[in-house]
């Protein structure tokens, strides 16, 4: 069966399709472990742009408990996480509503002809719910995507959306026609790590520093035009490496 699609887009969640908010991970950190919130510490170098069990193991630790307690206590942390969120779904989607363009962005690539699915440190149940919420969820292909629930290690996860879109496509995911599209250093060294194309979305970093971890492309906000463009450059450029 040959392949019949223009691409594979790969998408990160906090920081490019939605902005990054603490509040859920601090709230349910605080359930899971027994700590006020105001006690919840957060180790800033290692949130943004890693997986769920890794940020919460490490808060955890961060904020006064013993590390096997931590490790333990994140078999807790999903279900603790769901109910926060749930209960706070009004409140996600007032202050956690898409960036302007995302929805416009996935619509474009979806005419286009890219297969569209995601890549996030988020565990899936919370993924699928911020992107429900966020109305973004129509065009995204969620089951050929890779989430902090599959491995803890990031770099480990282009591995499951190599193997899932194999499975669901009969043919082998090939690299040079798949692009991740992210915010954080992270989401750039996991693209070079799985030989996939990469475009830095300048919303908590500007282009600038963004430019430090050369990635592919760089746009400036969420516009179709652009980001199609941009894709359509960093798929060439890796076609000619």
């Amino acid at each position: 069966m040959g392949e019949t699609h223009a691409g594979l887009v790969v998408w990160d969640v906090d920081g490019t399709l939605i902005p990054a908010d603490l509040r859920w991970l601090r709230r349910a950190v605080a359930s899971t472990y027994g700590l006020e919130e105001s006690a919840v510490v957060f180790p800033t170098s290692r949130v943004h742009g890693y997986t769920d069990e890794s940020i919460v193991v490490d808060t955890a630790i961060a904020s006064g408990v013993a590390e096997e307690v931590a490790e333990e206590g994140f078999s807790r942390y999903p279900d603790v996480l769901m109910d926060v969120m749930s209960h706070g779904e009004a409140e996600l989607a007032r202050d956690q509503a898409a960036y302007p363009g995302a929805a416009r962005t996935i619509t474009a690539l979806a005419e286009h002809g890219y297969v569209q699915t995601a890549l996030t440190g988020n565990l899936r149940v919370s993924a699928e719910f911020k992107l429900s919420v966020a109305g973004l969820d129509a065009h995204l292909d969620l089951d050929i995507g890779a989430f902090g629930s599959d491995a803890r290690d990031r770099f480990n996860l282009p591995a499951f959306v190599a193997d899932r879109f194999r499975a669901r496509f009969g043919y082998p995911l090939d690299p040079a026609r798949t692009v991740i599209i992210g915010d954080a250093p992270n989401d750039i060294a996991t693209a070079r790590y799985a030989g996939f194309g990469v475009v830095a979305v300048a919303h908590r970093l500007t282009s600038e520093e963004l430019s430090e971890h050369s990635p592919d492309a760089i746009v400036d906000r969420l516009e179709p035009d652009a980001v199609l463009q941009a894709i359509r450059v960093t798929m060439g450029s890796i076609s000619s490496r």
